[in-house]
This record gives structure tokens, sequence and C-alpha cells, in this order.
């Protein structure tokens, strides 16, 4: 029973992170986007060992290529990703801890 429901669990989150892609699957730039930005807090969560990174849409970004990834009470990371949209250098921010 309890692997039944983890399986459920997680078809559902993963339906749910594919509709941002559905969103925009018209738009061949809005999706390369969006899934560099997802390359690149998978990078960070996965670099830092925690999860629940977002990307922070307060800080202003003047670099193409280039994300600041918040991730709960730690300080934020500044991602840029290669032109395939891979998340290819993480530099620590230390702009303070983001609240989680």
């Amino acid at each position: 029973m309890r692997m039944y429901l983890s399986s459920a669990l997680c078809l559902t989150l993963t339906a749910l992170s594919a509709c941002d892609e559905v969103a925009v699957a018209n738009d061949p730039e809005a999706l390369a986007e969006l899934r560099s930005q997802k390359s690149c807090i998978r990078a960070v969560e996965k670099h830092t060992g925690v999860s629940g990174g977002k990307l922070n849409k307060t800080i202003p970004i003047v670099e193409t290529q280039q994300y600041v990834i918040d991730l709960p009470n730690t300080p934020s990371w500044t991602c840029y990703t290669d032109a395939s949209g891979n998340a290819s250098q993480l530099i620590q921010t230390r702009l303070g801890t983001s609240a989680g």
C-alpha cells in the first residue's frame, strides 16, 4: 500500500512540473528559458544537497544565461548556463539567506 501511495505522489508531482512546459510549448524561446532555469535549480540542489530551490525574480539580472537560485535558509546561488541551456557554473552569492 505504501509503495502505491509513493508512486501516485511521484506521478502527481511529475505531472505538475510538466505543466509549466506545456504552457510555453508553442514558444521555443520561453521553453528554452524555462528548461535553463530548471537546469540551474537542479544543479544548485545537487551541489548543496538542499532541496526546495526557486528562481529568484527580485534580483535584476543583466546577463543572458544567468539565474539567481534561492534555497531555504541558505545563501543564494548564481548559475550560468551554456549555449545548450545546461547549468555550467555555480557561484554562491553570499547575499544573505533566503527565507524557507
